[in-house]
């Protein structure tokens, strides 16, 4: 019955996988139901429940171990800005290097001159697919493109999307994009880390501290100054984007109900409103502290004060020591006063390069005096020191209510000469180009397939005919050769309660099948009691029939004699008697053989010995 039992346990847990992911399913059927019901500005169209079948999916038909052969993306709607990186001589005509220079930097690495290029990266999931590459370690790049047409932010969404990939990981440095405002960057080899910028966004790390930007520069329509503003931190870890060597795709949707989305590969990170959702608040407050009011000088900001009118007592000492000596210790019996704890090591001898210009003069090391290990002490005895019965300390003033306590103080509120209400800070900067302004510690970083467009599906089109044939065939092994246990890694860090699964399916089915096979059986079978029962004598516990079976078998044993006595007596000779006692013990042992299981407390009664012995 036990085994059955494990038999179902395991079963049950086996099926517990099935549930869990069903319900993960519904969560994020949930989730991207609430996502897209954002998009109320948006046109309807690109939420149609009836799009192309497979669209914004993976193509999981491609080869896992061929690589494809890679075909130039076209895109598929309105674009302000789109590169593939189809050659050297197509990204020399539209991106410009940066030949400035950085301010207030040491002249050594003040000029931007990190190399780019244009080339397959080194693990490269479709044939012919050319990146741009940051090929510099510890320099600073900078390279910019103009957009087709200027981005007006008015009523359509802006969505910027691009891939990178650290070919080696990322220890500390940026692969973000800048959005450059079109006021103020009219000559893009002057680009260089101050110059103006609308949106700043993409992945930046540095030791622990990965980071996914999304910044905005908000002007002030009163005073006409730009400030940052940092939407809050992404939900979920960051870290296997810059540690797997993985193509990632990043996508920034800012809305005209001033909403926006972070993504990472087509995957919600982030999201929240422009007047709710960043730091420092677009918005500022309407009063402030006056900055020209001062605390009065007879502000009493004491809740407590030294009772004035409280005087030491006449028998309070404060010079009374804290410790004094026992003036009831005794010097312990057989203490060597002329004895010191430590003496020279006669033994010792000065060592051979002992230079006593340089190292003074020499003295041997100091060890334990064997003459103290016997005793209770050596050296000069002094009483042991305890507490001064009659030490108070300083004395001080109790403390009472200042009955001139006044509270703390605080400036007062005044209006804010600053304050404005901006309630559509989407209408930002327009957009006139797009750069990359970094510095690394790691190099080989692959940027790929950047678009700038007003639609999202546009969007999603692109990365259908890009990143997702390049996600398809890193996953299943045809570029990058990962491992089964990476990608349970990469698992398990997207989603930790995958563990938990993994110690359900994996490790409890293996315990159970375990204590299965090894769990001893727990009835006895009557083959293996008789058989016990032949090799020994050895008393065995009664059962509720015991008593009964010892009865019959007296009863058996008197009417056997009764029938011998009727019967014409002959003489037996000892080998007769013998073989009688053995076909007797046959027919009792077939007899427990047919009869259930009995067991004894006392040595089985064996008539063929009995009659020996009589």
């Amino acid at each position: 019955m036990m085994r059955w039992h494990l038999l179902f346990a395991t079963l049950l847990v086996v099926s517990l996988p099935s549930v869990i992911l069903s319900q993960e399913d519904e969560i994020d059927d949930d989730d991207i139901t609430l996502d897209e019901s954002s998009f109320e500005d948006v046109d309807p169209a690109l939420f149609d429940d009836d799009d192309e079948e497979g669209a914004g999916e993976p193509n999981l038909n491609v080869p896992k171990q061929e690589r494809p052969v890679y075909k130039a993306p076209i895109a598929k709607g309105n674009t302000y800005f789109t590169d593939a990186f189809e050659s050297e001589a197509a990204y020399h005509k539209n991106w410009v290097e940066s030949k400035a220079r950085k301010e207030d930097t040491d002249e050594s690495i003040a000029k931007y001159d990190g190399v780019w290029s244009i080339e397959e990266p080194a693990d490269n999931p479709l044939v012919g697919d050319l990146s741009l590459v940051l090929k510099s370690k510890a320099k600073h790049h900078a390279t910019a493109a103009k957009l087709k047409k200027p981005f007006v932010f008015d009523n359509k969404p802006f969505v910027v999307q691009f891939e990178v990939k650290f070919q080696n990981g990322q220890d500390c440095g940026g692969a973000y994009v800048k959005l450059l405002s079109e006021e103020g960057n009219s000559d893009l080899k002057k680009f260089y880390d101050k110059s103006p910028y609308t949106i700043m966004f993409g992945p930046d790390k540095c030791g622990n501290d990965n980071k996914l930007h999304f910044i905005f520069r908000h002007q002030n329509p009163i005073t006409g100054e730009f400030e940052e503003k940092h939407a809050k931190k992404p939900s979920g870890a960051l870290d296997k984007f810059f540690t797997d060597k993985k193509t990632h795709l990043y996508t920034l949707v800012v809305k005209p109900d001033n909403s926006f989305e972070v993504l990472v590969d087509q995957a919600i990170v982030n999201s929240g409103t422009l007047l709710n959702d960043v730091s420092p608040a677009v918005n500022p407050p309407k009063e402030i502290t006056d900055p020209e009011d001062k605390k009065p000088a007879d502000w009493d900001e004491r809740e407590k004060i030294p009772d004035p009118d409280a005087s030491k007592p006449d028998d309070w000492d404060e010079d009374a020591p804290e410790k004094i000596a026992d003036a009831d210790a005794v010097k312990p019996e057989g203490w060597l006063d002329d004895e010191p704890d430590l003496i020279p090591d006669e033994d010792s001898e000065k060592p051979e390069d002992w230079d006593d210009d340089m190292d003074g003069e020499w003295e041997p090391p100091m060890i334990s005096n064997p003459a103290c290990e016997e005793a209770p002490g050596c050296g000069e005895w002094t009483r042991p020191m305890i507490k001064n019965p009659s030490y108070k300390g300083k004395w001080r003033a109790p403390m009472i209510d200042n009955v001139d306590y006044k509270g703390k103080w605080t400036a007062r509120m005044i209006p804010n000469p600053k304050f404005f209400e901006d309630n559509e800070p989407y209408k930002m900067s327009t957009i006139g180009a797009v750069g990359l302004e970094l510095w690394s510690m790691s190099n080989d970083i692959a940027f790929d397939n950047f678009i700038i467009t007003d639609d999202m599906e546009v969007a999603r089109q692109w990365a259908q005919d890009t990143w997702e044939l390049k996600h398809t065939q890193e996953l299943t092994g045809g570029s990058s050769g990962s491992s089964v246990v990476d990608a349970v890694m990469d698992a398990t860090n997207e989603r930790p309660w995958l563990w938990a699964v993994f110690i359900i399916v994996v490790l409890l089915p293996i315990v159970l099948v375990i204590a299965y096979c090894c769990m001893p059986s727990s009835a006895p079978k009557q083959s293996d009691i008789t058989a016990a029962r032949k090799k020994t004598d050895a008393p065995t516990p009664d059962d509720k029939d015991d008593e009964e079976e010892e009865d019959d078998d007296e009863e058996e044993e008197e009417g056997a004699k009764e029938e011998a006595g009727d019967a014409k007596p002959s003489a037996k000779g000892k080998g007769q008697l013998d073989a009688s006692t053995e076909e007797e013990e046959k027919k009792e042992e077939a007899a427990e053989e047919a009869d259930p299981p009995k067991t004894r407390s006392s040595p089985r009664k064996r008539k063929g010995k009995a009659s020996t012995d009589s």
